[in-house]
């Protein structure tokens, strides 16, 4: 990579950094990336969408189109950790290495402008990806422009430096936010036999998970995380009348996400007509699975091999999601990850930071993927 254009990347992280916005509040992020890039490129498209963009290096009506994603949102947290370029927003932080992965696509495209490609190449830049909304308002990309093939990384720690590392197939696993809500009737305290409490239903339902999730009636991995139970008031002299069960559910394969899904409902319900309760349904940060296509995850592998870089095959899907999976469901993709250490602070915990460095691994690894 290009000193120059390293430094440009870098400095961009650190100012990307210090302005972190929250998903689907990303206005700043947007703005000054597509500023980096009107100042910096002389050879690209850029087509504002709104909440999101893209750029367009052509190389001919002929040519494959070949696209590559980051996701620029950050996460709710503090920043704890003392660095030059630390976030100014209290509450607000890169704590997933967003900023490193935007900064990494810009890179890539001071290179492809200066070097010139013999492929179409769409530089997309994403918001959202943290609550699980964000890559599905930007698939239009996908049709609008035909494209062959998408490609994109994430900073892992735990994975040797600098390693690219990845898997055919499920890469991420399907999950969702599930919250089973519960209202009966209040009553005191002292009769609550004159009221209808959804404790015992919500408990019942809690009991049934363990067979629902059983390794024996599953393919793949199955979990139904217990996030909060909330029943009832700080009162003590009125009998429980109303509440909320929450979980995470996730699946290694997406239809049987949707079969647990469809079980914890059809218990619910049979609970509520048992206690003469009623129950709703709402869902949260809904991922789809990512999988990679065997096809272009031999290409990262290749690339990675091309440039000399230690590689990594994974033997288990993560058990985290990402909202990639609905471009990949469109269109043959893969998806890596760059090691940040074994002994490196973990993605969304406050020690975090992007290893700057991996700047340079990604922009080498994507310019592998088109001959550059």
């Amino acid at each position: 990579m290009n000193s120059q254009n390293y430094e440009l990347a870098v400095n961009l992280r650190h100012e990307l950094h210090q302005h972190p916005e929250l998903s689907n509040e990303e206005v700043w992020t947007k703005q000054h990336l597509i500023d980096f890039l009107q100042t910096h490129t002389s050879n690209l498209e850029i087509i504002d969408k709104g909440t999101w963009f893209y750029a367009i290096y052509r190389a001919g009506e002929d040519k494959p189109n070949i696209a590559f994603r980051a996701d620029f949102d950050a996460l709710p947290m503090d920043e704890v950790i003392d660095v030059p370029w630390a976030s100014k927003f209290p509450g607000k932080a890169h704590k997933c290495g967003h900023d490193g992965h935007s900064a990494t696509l810009a890179g890539f495209a001071l290179e492809v402008d200066q070097l010139g490609a013999d492929k179409n190449i769409f530089f997309l830049f994403q918001p959202a990806e943290e609550t699980g909304d964000g890559a599905i308002q930007c698939v239009d990309l996908i049709k609008d422009h035909q494209i062959d093939e998408i490609f994109a990384y994430h900073n892992m720690s735990g994975l040797p430096y600098k390693t690219v590392a990845l898997k055919d197939g499920t890469q991420f696993c399907a999950s969702k936010g599930m919250t089973i809500h519960m209202e009966g009737t209040p009553a005191h305290a002292s009769q609550p036999e004159t009221g209808i409490n959804p404790s015992f239903a919500i408990a019942a339902i809690v009991n049934e998970i363990p067979k629902f999730i059983a390794e024996d009636k599953n393919k793949g991995l199955v979990l139904c995380t217990i996030v909060q139970i909330d029943i009832g008031e700080k009162a003590f002299g009125i009998a429980a009348s109303k509440g909320d069960l929450r979980m995470t559910i996730r699946a290694l394969y997406e239809e049987e996400l949707d079969t647990l899904q469809e079980n914890l409902e059809n218990f619910a319900k049979e609970q509520a007509e048992q206690y003469g309760l009623r129950v709703s349904f709402s869902y949260n940060d809904e991922f789809p699975e990512t999988a990679n296509h065997k096809e272009s995850a031999d290409k990262m592998r290749q690339a990675a091999t091309d440039k000399g870089m230690a590689f990594l095959e994974l033997e288990e899907a993560f058990r985290g999601s990402e909202d990639y999976g609905h471009f990949t469901k469109l269109t043959k993709g893969a998806y890596c990850f760059i090691g940040n250490g074994e002994d490196y602070p973990n993605v969304h915990t406050h020690e975090f930071d992007f290893r700057d460095e991996l700047i340079e691994t990604g922009v080498e690894l994507f310019k592998g993927l088109v001959g550059l």
